[in-house]
């Protein structure tokens, strides 16, 4: 099965992308607030198979968290769990929004992204990584071959 990971995608490249969303494994929205170095960052993320939670995987949108105040968490929760729903979890830096709807399409994505930018001032760097599709159909799609991190076959 064919693997291949797009990174660094800002929110508006995001939006130009026409792949096939089935195709879409997962993906991750890290929104970095400045300075960069001080490493502040949420990071929201969905695995088509579900996350790690304990020993079992749990569906929906997840976000990790690093150097952010647990003050801001639960504005943060409320308004990924008002977009799409979900039950909050919380374990050690992860919150997750288990069963929350799911999202895969570039618009869908795109606009979390923005709104996360605006909505807690950070820059949004986005990640896909996809699965059964070639890289020649993905360029197709749009997806740019400079922000391809190749995946090595087994």
């Amino acid at each position: 099965m064919v693997r291949s990971r797009y990174w660094k995608i800002t929110s508006d490249e995001m939006g130009d992308f026409k792949y096939n969303d089935s195709n879409l494994l997962n993906w991750e929205i890290k929104c970095v607030r400045e300075p960069e170095d001080e490493a502040h960052f949420i990071g929201v993320f969905m695995y088509r198979n579900g996350t790690a939670y304990d020993y079992e995987s749990v569906k929906g949108i997840c976000y990790f968290h690093n150097n952010i105040s647990r003050d801001e968490l639960p504005s943060i929760t409320s308004f990924l769990q008002g977009k799409y729903g979900g039950k909050e979890m919380e374990k050690g830096e992860r919150i997750f929004l288990k069963d929350s709807q799911e999202i895969y399409s570039s618009k869908d994505i795109a606009d979390l992204a923005k709104e996360m930018e605006s909505k807690f001032n950070t820059k949004a760097i986005i990640s896909l990584e996809f699965e059964g599709v070639s890289i020649e159909q993905l360029k197709e799609e749009g997806l740019p071959e400079a922000k391809l991190l190749p995946i090595p076959g087994k």
